[in-house]
């Protein structure tokens, strides 16, 4: 069904403010964006958005939802940008695809990032590699997760979850474990399968 003229724009000011910040506005700031006074009146135009498969809602999160990108291909993954400090992962504008062999993916729905920075180095996990991220909300303990912290910035590392606190683990002898509390890291994913290449 086509888009009214309300959704498209709701989903044009997303677009827009990925393009521009490099991350979807909060339901808030979308409701300000398109001057409406609360989440109620936003509630049904999204509904119709995710029904349609444009967007998909982050169970609670404060971000509340996010863009979704489609692959036309099942050997293709959606490739998001570069795993680095200072912008959410969850909507970068216009993503490109990449090819990744089934075997370095999973039956759930994934995606790809390429890593910035040694942080991950003593795991295997060198600067320019591109990892298959299993899209996820959840995680055990050890598993290394692509998480978005405080909203604003995302990391690659290895997670602990403990009563109270949330210890993200770099995997670099330079480098310190990071605590936080439970509210201020919100797991996006978790590393199923990682490529290089040697040129």
């Amino acid at each position: 069904m086509p888009l009214t003229p309300r959704q498209q724009q709701v989903l044009d000011c997303l677009r827009q403010h990925a393009a521009d910040f490099g991350r979807a506005p909060t339901l808030d700031g979308l409701c300000r964006l398109l001057g409406l006074r609360s989440r109620g009146s936003l509630h049904k135009h999204v509904q119709a958005l995710i029904a349609e498969g444009l967007v998909e809602p982050l169970n609670g999160r404060h971000r509340g939802i996010h863009l979704v990108t489609q692959s036309t291909d099942e050997n293709t993954l959606p490739l998001l940008g570069k795993i680095a400090a200072g912008r959410p992962i969850e909507a970068l504008p216009q993503p490109d695809t990449i090819e990744i062999p089934p075997r370095l993916r999973t039956s759930r729905p994934c995606y790809v990032l390429q890593v910035t920075g040694d942080s991950m180095a003593e795991a295997g996990i060198l600067d320019g590699d591109f990892v298959v991220i299993e899209r996820r909300e959840t995680a055990r303990n050890g598993e290394i997760v692509a998480a978005l912290i405080r909203g604003e910035e995302t990391t690659l590392k290895r997670i602990i979850q403990e009563p109270g606190q949330v210890t993200l683990v770099p995997a670099n002898r330079g480098l310190l474990p990071v605590v936080y509390a439970p509210e201020e890291v919100a797991i996006q994913g978790v590393l199923v399968g990682q490529m290089r290449a040697y040129h």
